[in-house]
């Protein structure tokens, strides 16, 4: 997980240099290298919140497994 923010911090700090650099005038380079950025830092953050969730949760398929085990278990009751 450090990995994962150590690189989201690494591409905000680009995406600001960006920001700064567009602000200057328009360039359809940096405009397009800061939209691949944005969704790069999606993709991260995505795999952040999935690690955290399997850190305080566990395997989503055995969570998956263990609520279907209760769904059946709350029918038969």
């Amino acid at each position: 997980m450090s990995d994962i923010r150590e690189e989201i911090e690494r591409l905000t700090r680009r995406r600001a240099e960006l920001f700064h650099a567009l602000s200057e005038g328009h360039d359809a380079a940096l405009a397009a290298e800061r939209t691949q950025l944005e969704q790069r830092i999606a993709e991260l953050w995505d795999e952040h919140r999935a690690a955290r969730a399997r850190l305080r949760f566990g395997d989503r398929d055995n969570i998956i497994r263990r609520a279907r085990t209760e769904e059946r278990l709350e029918r038969a009751a």
